[in-house]
């Protein structure tokens, strides 16, 4: 038999046979039906594969993932004729069919497939070569798909090669976007693909909820043989990150500034900003780094302060603390009390606001200033009897993890931004974006909103439309991405979603979603996740294995001891620094 003059039957395809191309549905290179043969099944995520000769091409291979599945009764007529064939009485069959949508044809020749033709399970082969995977040069291991084999992202869309970033959603505490971003780490770091940049390469996470990310560099004792298998399966070792080190807050009203911390005590540091340099690198703009402290007018006031600061502050003593017009101050509430009496006399105003300010200005510049003391205190501050490492930075471990959950909103948004700026001008005056660094920062929405502008909204900009030419990679995790700012998302090449609020699962910004996949991460378990990258037209749906570290404190296999409130404990060792006495 011949179809347009060639022959109908395809090349042997090994796999298993599921059914057959179902002609009462309009066939197109971009999707398909199939009906499937009685005990046979397909489920969403199956990959499968079909094959028709093209006269002047030869074979070609036509790859797709489920989409949609659907059984009904071929006969029946009426809601109620389901009793009539239950019962025997109605003559029906039960006929199950399936949606393809086509990932792949090979070679690009874009044809529908036949009417008829055999369809089947893809094998390993062909399944590779329908997700692209064959042609991954560097890839990373994402999880498991429904079948149980690993699925991947291509790296080169995650270290600025052809793309970079990665935008993560999904409801809190379900949807697992920290865990996620966690073993998408532990991923690059283990997989090989970083050759001989893996030393080097420095992940920068910023913890927010409670002290469960603090113990990433101890086994999990939940880990079983199972979830090994599954590590073994992606080609990953089932272990802890190898390098980590913890940057906390000092404890409010600590004069010796330890870590505020409780159930860690081993590989912490606290960190703060003496006075000086609060001073000298102009961090009051962070002060203000809410959306709307831009929109209350008092912005350019702010500015003129910070460089007044710059310009007239020095430096009192070996503790960072500062003298300004005449005032020492070695606490952020003896700064903030200087800046008021002098932005309140009317003969000193003028050389601090650089022009004719308005008093009401002033005042709300003020207002919002002093609430500030409170929340930024334990981290800006120049009263510590001796200097000592105090600064976050990348360099001491592959991961650091700078811990924010004590902290205030108001504080969390100043360490975020000054921490960010920081790594950001290092990496510019390198010069070279290798090594990379990748960025965790979940709560994306509240750091880069859509509407207003804000000095971290501005460093986040940069970071997803100039880091990845800098080797700066972000890994964004939000709630809600219609909340984040559109350029953002954008900028991310790969796109994640867990389980999703349905109504904002319907936002415009999940258009990278088909709809049907929508409804899904309504309700997917947690585990579960939706990436989509470039290469790949429909999002594959990923099931990431148990964590192998420790995520809280009780999992920590490694002997964890509270802290017992001794002022001097997590102080540094002789060997790191000169003791306080």
């Amino acid at each position: 038999m011949t179809v347009n003059g060639a022959a109908a039957t395809a090349p042997v395809v090994t796999g298993v046979a599921v059914g057959r191309i179902l002609g009462t549905q309009a066939a197109s290179p971009l999707s398909f039906w199939i009906g499937l043969e009685p005990g046979k099944v397909v489920q969403l995520d199956d990959v499968v594969v079909t094959r028709r000769e093209v006269p002047g091409y030869g074979p070609v291979l036509v790859a797709g993932v489920v989409t949609t599945v659907e059984a009904r009764h071929e006969g029946a007529a009426y809601d109620s004729d389901v009793f009539l064939i239950a019962e025997g009485a109605l003559p029906a069959a039960v006929v199950e069919v399936a949606e393809v949508r086509v990932t792949r044809i090979e070679p690009e020749v874009f044809v529908p497939p036949l009417p008829g033709a055999q369809v089947y399970l893809a094998s390993a082969g062909d399944r590779e070569q329908a997700l692209y995977f064959d042609v991954m040069d560097r890839r990373i291991p994402l999880g498991t798909g429904r079948d149980g084999q690993p699925l991947y992202v291509n790296f080169d869309f995650l270290d600025g090669t052809r793309g970079a970033h990665v935008s993560i959603s999904g409801v809190s505490g379900v949807a697992t976007k920290t865990s996620f971003a966690t073993f998408l780490l532990y991923s690059i770091f283990n997989s090989g693909v970083l050759d001989a940049e893996s030393a080097n390469t420095k992940a920068l996470i910023f913890s927010v909820k409670g002290e469960d990310l603090l113990f990433l560099d101890h086994d999990n004792l939940r880990l079983d043989e199972s979830a090994r298998n599954v590590y073994a399966r992606l080609g990953l070792p089932a272990r802890p990150f190898d390098s980590v080190h913890v940057f906390a807050p000092p404890r409010p009203n600590d004069p010796n500034g330890v870590p505020h911390v409780s159930a860690r005590t081993q590989g912490v540091s606290a960190f703060y900003w003496t006075l000086v340099e609060f001073c000298e690198e102009e961090l009051l703009r962070f002060v203000f780094a809410d959306a709307d402290d831009e929109r209350a007018g008092y912005s350019l006031l702010v500015g003129q302060v910070a460089a007044r600061l710059k310009a007239w502050a020095e430096p009192v003593g070996d503790g960072g603390a500062v003298r300004v017009q005449g005032t020492t101050c070695r606490t952020f509430a003896d700064l903030v009390e200087m800046l008021s009496d002098q932005l309140q006399d009317e003969g000193s105003r003028l050389q601090w606001s650089g022009a004719q300010t308005p008093l009401g200005t002033v005042n709300a510049f003020l207002r919002r200033l002093r609430s500030a003391v409170r929340p930024l205190s334990p981290i800006v501050r120049g009263d510590l009897p001796f200097y000592r490492a105090h600064s976050v930075s990348t360099s001491d471990a592959q991961v650091s993890i700078v811990d924010l959950h004590n902290l205030p909103e108001r504080a969390q948004r100043f360490v975020v931004g000054v921490v960010l700026r920081g790594e950001f001008h290092r990496k510019e005056s390198s010069g070279t974006a290798k090594p990379l660094l990748f960025v965790v920062l979940d709560e994306l929405n509240k750091y880069a909103p859509r509407e207003g502008d804000s000095p971290i909204k501005e460093i986040l900009l940069d970071v997803a439309e100039r880091g990845r030419s800098l080797g700066v990679i972000l890994i964004g995790a939000q709630q809600t991405a219609s909340e984040v700012e559109r350029r953002i998302v954008s900028n991310s090449a790969v796109r994640v979603a867990g389980r999703l609020d349905p109504a904002e699962a319907a936002r415009s910004e999940y258009g990278w979603l088909p709809p049907a996949v929508r409804e899904r991460a309504t309700i997917a378990k947690p585990g579960t996740m939706f990436v989509a990258q470039p290469e790949i037209p429909v999002p594959l749906a990923v099931a990431f294995p148990f964590p192998a570290w420790a995520t809280r404190p009780s999992e920590a296999a490694a002997p964890v001891t509270a802290s017992s409130g001794d002022p001097f404990k997590g102080l540094p060792g002789v060997e790191d620094d000169i003791p306080p006495f």
